[in-house]
């Protein structure tokens, strides 16, 4: 659920709530599990999002296996158009035209967004890879 339904200082509601649910829908979809698992293996893979994001900051791979390069351009550009969909402030996310023109362009080097307040907590303190 976006971040505005419970803290009403980040906005108000708007249609921007909808393309927050679509970013973490694809972000479902894109990674094959929910976007909390307390199962993981280390507590910084417990929100989706986080992992993703900081692997991508680390310049590591994210490419899954027995899939084609193309599949995984594609992969890409879903993740970094859902980046931009769950930012915790409504009026830094992108109309859903904006998203789907996102989607649709042959352009696959969209810019990762900055990370927002809602990844901004380090959960990785923990962690002993």
């Amino acid at each position: 659920m976006a971040p505005e339904l419970f803290y009403k200082n980040i906005g108000g509601i708007s249609y921007k709530a909808d393309v927050y649910s679509f970013g973490m829908m694809l972000m479902e979809i894109v990674g094959k599990r929910k976007n909390l698992t307390a199962s993981a293996e280390h507590s910084s893979q417990v929100y989706f999002p986080t992992w993703i994001y900081d692997r991508l900051q680390l310049g590591e791979n994210i490419e899954l296996e027995d899939v084609t390069e193309s599949e995984n351009t594609i992969r890409r550009k879903m993740i970094m158009v859902a980046f931009w969909c769950i930012q915790t402030k409504p009026i830094h996310r992108p109309s859903m035209t904006k998203v789907l023109k996102m989607l649709e362009s042959e352009d696959e080097l969209l810019e990762i967004p900055p990370k927002s307040l809602i990844f901004s907590v380090d959960m990785s303190c923990n962690d002993s890879e």
